[in-house]
């Protein structure tokens, strides 16, 4: 893979996704690139799976614009088909995902998304942070 320049950070509608938008941000700052946050909503479903949209999408703003990233967020009927074409359209070198739940390949969405993808295009996956158990 080449030095990634654009940086592509998929986020959910967790508030949790700020660590996502956080290690785009380092990347994009070790090479000097652009960091895209990308959030997109099948057709049908709130935005960002709240009732209260517009404090959530302001909240995903303002994460954004402090790390100096560009936000989209749109709605669509196929997620992997946008992603891919947005991906191609800022051509994106890396993206940045959480760590999917989902164990199988057929349905984890790295390797969905990765088969539609040019064969340079990688991949961070971020984990999810383990809450200590206090004993």
């Amino acid at each position: 893979m080449k030095s990634p320049r654009n940086i592509m950070v998929c986020v959910t509608q967790q508030k949790t996704c700020e660590r996502l938008i956080r290690r785009g941000a380092e990347l994009r700052d070790a090479y000097d690139g652009e960091l895209f946050v990308i959030h997109v909503a099948k057709e049908g479903w709130n935005f960002l799976g709240k009732t209260k949209e517009g404090d959530a999408l302001e909240y995903l703003f303002q994460k954004s614009k402090s790390y100096g990233a560009n936000l989209t967020v749109v709605r669509s009927h196929d997620v992997l088909e946008t992603l891919k074409d947005l991906a191609e359209k800022h051509d994106i070198d890396l993206i940045v995902l959480g760590e999917s739940q989902e164990d199988s390949e057929e349905n984890n969405i790295v390797s969905k998304l990765g088969k539609r993808l040019r064969d340079d295009v990688g991949f961070e996956i971020v984990p999810v942070k383990m809450k200590r158990k206090v004993v």
